[in-house]
């Protein structure tokens, strides 16, 4: 496969692009624009240019270096790249700077793996400096593949002054932010029941326990609680978390259901349950037996034998309470409530005196890994969850296990080490969240988010449920929580700065990460001796959260910058964000200043395997991005992913096919689009010895004189898409966009190029051909500038190319160095002709139905036929397609276009069919008589339905059914039997008379040979300037190719616009290429050869 540029690695030799082949390996182009980028230290001039414009502001969420980049990270990259390119090209200053998520536990959780640490107490041996310092060695692990595959999908964002959260000034200002929450009353210390990780030992906010949900198995058990006034009679719980039940200090009923006292048959002891939920548990009705019905509320207060002796000296226990959070979906109605391990076991046990908020009793008797401890003696040790099948062996042996199975449901999961989540009541340090509901949805409110649902349904939702946050984690690579306290806990300081640090102890630092500051006190203020910061780290959440005011170290610098730039113009993320990132800015934006971080968002869906599976390294179910790039180029799969449903916030099937597509089906159209204007120029100044230069001048004196009417219909075409793309991107909607550019280089190539070769050859006027090449260059010029945020690579070598036909007088200043120096083409109204863009699209409708009748009648294009009749009812749009009818006859290869208004004349009937696939729901019973009348309607019935203008609904009624446009086919034919083949669409009916006679044969033979010849020429990689003969042979001599090659052989050369001569007369010029191809009913040898 041919190379598309030359290019050098000495950085003061220019890297030179230029046309070298009929095709281009677009990965290592990309390679060569990359050189080029370095070589004029493109990112950085760019930002020098553009110093003096008006600022966008764009945020960059950090994510961690721990890991390699994704499809998801290539695909966010994506669009936040194309709108800050898009930015820049508006006319803005875009600061782009990357950001670094280096604190918490997806580093801590690496180490963890690394050095067999199982909990505290093993860092403790080690001591917290060199734990932190394992940390600050892998943090950065993977930062330079990052680096090269940001670079690599072509995105422009500054490493070298890049933010991450481990910086000092970095964790300065976080401290500010917290301490500017803290004195207004938004922060406390509280005792609540949370998501804890057993395999990082430490409590995760809701948010973060919402990440990672499974399906398992878990047991579900059901026990007995014997009443303690009569223990013939038991209460009966279920659960799915048996480690629970040691530290059951009460039930809890339902007050306003309806339970019952049974007899079980088969055991003969008699239980309570709710009425509703006996059939959970006894499948048989004959069973059981009801002795005795009862409202909830009966129950209340009655005392029952503790499952296990470990607490039962607790005199406030082992009682039944009464609560409406008992329902009657699960379970037996009878709930087991061990209040230290549920959020509302925790709140009914602390409502009903069960335990005491500040004199306990605490019972909550597992360690920071999660394994009891000596206070149950029985299970010391063991893992709760691996604890599970030993606790029911010993409720079987206690004769307390009632019935057991195992139970599917969805389980949260830690988000980083991938264990199982327990709830747990810790203390921690909170944010006041729910109280700012109303102002979070308030300031929500005030942003744009694409697309909106995700912002009106499920982002909405998760801000009405918020709770207070959890900011603290016991852990130790983190921004340490800057609250220093007395030992009775009454006396707090809470510290904003390093200079308050040392202004409060006396001791001056310079990192502020944990080794460094636990051990600096302060004097009490109280006479309390003195203060010692708390043990607890930020949630690296905090962090990130905080990067609008830490990335620019305000307010200690950067105060008139963040001023400025706050909130951020731009933002995006995957549509998990919604419960991260987008979160945490919110609620920290919204405390601070009471308003929303950023006014723009962009929120995507996820890339999933091509079979609809998570992607998974382990599984190898997808491609590596890397390969991509190589084989089909960055470009192309930025375009794959943001023409997708993904932009829109929905999931992504990713297949490699797709990516090989877009190369396919834009980019080698656009590029030979591209080929075809630089080989048209080289041809000019062989033949005519002149050099073509763009002259923007001839463009708008072409456009007003209206030389060419498909040359205005493109330009004009052109300006609609500029409003539109600019309409369309200040709204941020990237999937309606990028779809019109597609189509866009479509019109372009498969419309305006096929219809105009002969004109860019030369084969009109010199006039004429440099009016044509004159337009095609603007095109261009203008797809390359429009494209460039979207296809950066491929943009910068279309303009490279193009820039050597312009004057030399404008490419000669920095900003002209790189289209992404260049702003974006602006409308201009004078060249917009809305007659002819309609003209034209009626022609493509009517081409396009004619191609539709070869197809049917099986007449290739190659072969010319008599006649195409156009019928329409509205004389206008004839008359607009009278003046395009040569384009018809060409683009139809047809010798007479005849334009009428009259169906009858031609004996064209139109008939009626149900569409039974929709028609079939509506009408049920009725399809039989809906049918038969649709297919009765007359030609004056179906006038009438026609006549309805588009949005008319319904357009009928029959039988009481409304009719809509898609319940019914209009199928048009022609009556009697002529030459005619028929069809219709958008009001147009059209004929094509599908004979031909001999001469319009053989010039279908004709265009069969010099096809095959032209393939050729592709094949040995001639160029039109080469000098070459093509020699033919064909056998039989009888054959009807034989006679036409020979009786037009003229014909044929003023085509190929090269010697045809017959093998015979081969002389002895060098061999190209040579080959026998069966064409017709002969087969042709071909021999090209080329002078040397």
């Amino acid at each position: 496969m041919a190379t598309n540029t030359t290019t050098t690695t000495t950085p003061s030799t220019p890297i030179d692009f230029s046309i070298t082949g009929e095709t281009i390996q677009f990965g290592n182009n990309e390679k060569d624009i990359l050189a080029y980028w370095k070589q004029i230290n493109a990112f950085e001039t760019s930002n020098k240019l553009s110093k003096d414009r008006p600022r966008y502001t764009f945020y960059d969420g950090p994510p961690f270096a721990t890991g390699l980049p994704h499809y998801g990270h290539i695909l966010a990259g994506t669009i936040k790249d194309t709108v800050t390119r898009w930015a820049y090209q508006t006319g803005h200053y875009v600061e782009r700077r990357f950001g670094w998520d280096c604190h918490g536990l997806p580093v801590e959780y690496e180490i963890d793996k690394t050095l067999g640490i199982k909990g505290p107490e093993d860092v403790a041996k080690m001591g917290i400096a060199t734990y932190n310092d394992h940390c600050r060695k892998i943090v950065m692990r993977y930062a330079g593949e990052w680096e090269e595959i940001v670079e690599r999908m072509g995105r422009w964002i500054d490493f070298r002054r890049d933010y991450k959260t481990m910086y000092p000034w970095f964790m300065e200002s976080v401290w500010f932010i917290f301490k500017q929450l803290y004195e207004k009353g938004f922060v406390y210390r509280g005792f609540k029941v949370m998501p804890y990780s057993m395999g990082c030992c430490t409590p995760l906010s809701n948010f973060e326990a919402g990440q990672n949900y499974k399906d398992v198995d878990d047991p579900a058990v059901w026990v007995s609680f014997p009443l303690t006034l009569d223990p013939t009679v038991k209460l009966v719980a279920w659960t799915t978390t048996p480690w629970t039940l040691p530290s059951n200090l009460a039930l809890c009923v339902n007050p306003n259901s309806n339970y019952v006292k049974i007899l079980d048959k088969a055991k003969n002891e008699v239980f309570i349950l709710m009425e509703k939920r006996v059939a959970d548990l006894y499948k048989k009705p004959d069973a059981y037996q009801v002795l005795e019905t009862f409202k909830g509320s009966t129950l209340k207060g009655m005392h029952y034998t503790p499952l296990f002796p470990y607490f039962a000296n607790i005199s406030t226990a082992f009682r039944v309470l009464c609560d409406d959070y008992v329902t009657e979906e699960s379970g037996t109605g009878i709930v087991h409530q061990a209040p230290y391990f549920g959020e509302d076991d925790y709140r009914v046990c602390l409502a009903n005196g069960v335990f005491n908020k500040d004199s306990g009793p605490v019972v909550c008797p597992i360690d920071a890994q999660c394994r009891f401890t000596d206070e149950v003696k029985d299970f010391q040790g063991l893992n709760v969850k691996e604890a599970d099948k030993v606790i029911i062996k010993h409720l079987k042996e206690a004769k307390r296990l009632v019935h057991q199975s195992v139970m599917k449901h969805s389980y949260p999961f830690c988000w980083r080490s991938d264990t199982p989540l327990i709830y747990r009541a810790v203390p921690s340090w909170f944010i006041r969240v729910e109280g700012m509901v109303d102002r979070l949805l308030a300031n929500n409110s005030k942003a744009y988010w694409v697309p909106d649902f995700v912002k009106e349904k499920r982002f909405a939702n998760w801000l009405r449920d918020a709770r207070d946050w959890a900011i603290s984690r016991n852990r130790y690579w983190g921004n340490p929580m800057p609250l220093w306290m007395s030992e009775d806990g009454q006396e707090i300081v809470c510290v904003g700065s390093i200079e308050e640090l040392k202004e409060l102890s006396g001791v001056s630092v310079d990192d502020i990460h944990r080794e460094f500051v636990d051990d600096i006190t302060i004097p009490s203020r109280l006479g309390k001796g003195v203060l010692r910061r708390i043990p607890e780290v930020f949630d690296c959440w905090f962090e990130s959260g905080s990067m609008p005011y830490a990335q620019v170290h305000f307010p200690f610098e950067g105060r008139k910058t963040f001023h400025d730039t706050f909130p951020a113009d731009f933002i995006a993320e995957g549509i998990d964000q919604t419960r991260g990132w987008f979160y945490t800015l919110l609620v920290i934006s919204t405390a601070l200043f009471d308003q929303p971080p950023f006014k723009n968002l962009i929120v995507n869906g996820i890339v999933l395997a091509s079979n609809g599976e998570k992607m998974s390294k382990r599984l190898k179910n997808y491609p590596d991005p890397r390969d991509i790039f190589e084989a089909q180029g960055a470009d192309a799969l930025r375009l794959y992913l943001i023409t997708s449903p993904v932009v829109r916030g929905e999931s992504l099937k990713f297949k490699e096919e797709g990516v090989r597509d877009v190369v396919k089906d834009v980019f080698l159209p656009w590029y030979n689009a591209l080929r075809l204007l630089i080989q048209s120029c080289d041809q000019l100044e062989i033949d005519k010895k002149v050099q073509f230069t763009y002259d923007e001048k001839r463009l708008y004196s072409s456009m007003s004189l209206n030389t060419n009417v498909m040359d205005t219909w493109i330009v004009s075409y052109t300006q609609t898409l500029l409003d539109f793309v600019k309409q369309e991107m200040n709204a941020y909607r990237l999937y309606t966009v990028v779809p019109r550019l597609v189509k866009y280089i479509d019109m372009l190539t498969n419309w305006y190029v096929k219809l105009n070769k002969r004109r860019f050859k030369g084969e009109t006027s010199m006039e004429d051909c440099l009016t044509s090449l004159n337009v095609l260059c603007y095109i261009l010029l203008t797809m390359a500038k429009l494209m460039g945020p979207f296809t950066p690579f491929l943009a910068e070598y279309m303009y490279q190319i193009l820039r050597k036909l312009m004057p030399q007088s404008s490419t000669t200043s920095e900003q002209d160095l790189s289209v992404h120096f260049q702003m974006m083409p602006q409308s201009q109204e004078t060249l917009v002709n809305k007659t002819i863009e309609r003209s034209v699209a009626a022609v493509q409708t009517v081409i396009g139905l004619g191609r539709t009748v070869r197809e049917r009648k099986v007449v290739p294009m190659k072969y010319p036929l008599p006649e195409f009749v156009i019928i329409h009812k509205d004389a206008s749009v004839l008359k607009d397609l009278e003046s395009l009818e040569d384009f018809v006859r060409e683009g139809l290869n047809v010798r007479k276009v005849t334009l009428s208004h009259d169906r009858e004349l031609y004996g064209v009937e139109m008939r009626t069919e149900p569409n039974f696939p929709t028609l079939g729901k509506k009408c049920g019973a009725k399809v039989k008589s809906v049918t038969e009348k649709i297919r009765a309607m007359t030609d004056t019935d179906i006038e009438k339905l026609l006549s309805k203008g588009e949005g008319v609904s319904p357009l009928t009624v029959i039988d009481d059914v409304p009719i809509e446009s898609e319940d019914v086919h209009i199928v048009y034919r022609v009556a009697k039997q002529t030459q005619y083949e028929a069809t219709a669409e958008q009001g147009f009916v059209v004929l094509l008379d599908y004979t031909a006679d001999a001469s319009l044969n053989d010039e279908g033979l004709i265009r069969e040979i010099t096809s095959r010849i032209q393939k050729l020429r592709k094949e040995a990689k001639v160029k039109p300037t080469d000098d070459i003969t093509i020699y033919y042979s064909v056998e039989p001599q009888t054959s009807e190719i034989a006679r036409v090659a020979s009786a037009q052989r003229g014909e044929i050369e003023v085509i190929l616009q090269k010697p045809f001569r017959p093998l015979a007369e081969k002389d002895q010029s060098s061999v190209v290429i040579e080959k026998k191809l069966p064409v017709k009913d002969g087969e042709i040898e071909f021999v090209i050869t080329r002078k040397s």
